[in-house]
């Protein structure tokens, strides 16, 4: 599912734009950010396999913002590639808590 700059999950907007020190209010600057997260939450789903939680500390969190940081300094280029270890450790965690709840030993009781 597309992520929808108009409906991000509350506080991102806030927290991308702390992350940049992006201090000022403006719309400009929120509806290019809000673009940015948007695509950037597109683009983790799709290589998380799933949609990711940007709003809690981890992994997807993390590659979210610095794919803003990389979006707003027109790098996107290279952001594949210099955060290929992260987005593979990312894919991993997705699979072992998979796993995990595909082997978990039923309830006892």
């Amino acid at each position: 599912m597309a992520a929808d700059r108009a409906a991000l999950p509350d506080g991102l907007l806030s927290d991308v734009k702390n992350w940049l020190d992006i201090t000022w209010d403006d719309e400009a600057t929120d509806a290019k950010m809000s673009g940015l997260i948007a695509s950037g939450m597109a683009y983790l789903d799709g290589k998380l396999g799933e949609e990711g939680d940007y709003t809690v500390d981890g992994l997807p969190r993390t590659l979210l913002l610095e794919y803003c940081r990389y979006g707003r300094d027109s790098a996107l280029d290279v952001f594949e590639n210099n955060y290929r270890p992260l987005l593979l450790a990312m894919q991993h965690e997705r699979r072992v808590r998979a796993f995990e709840l595909e082997n978990a030993a039923p309830a006892q009781g």
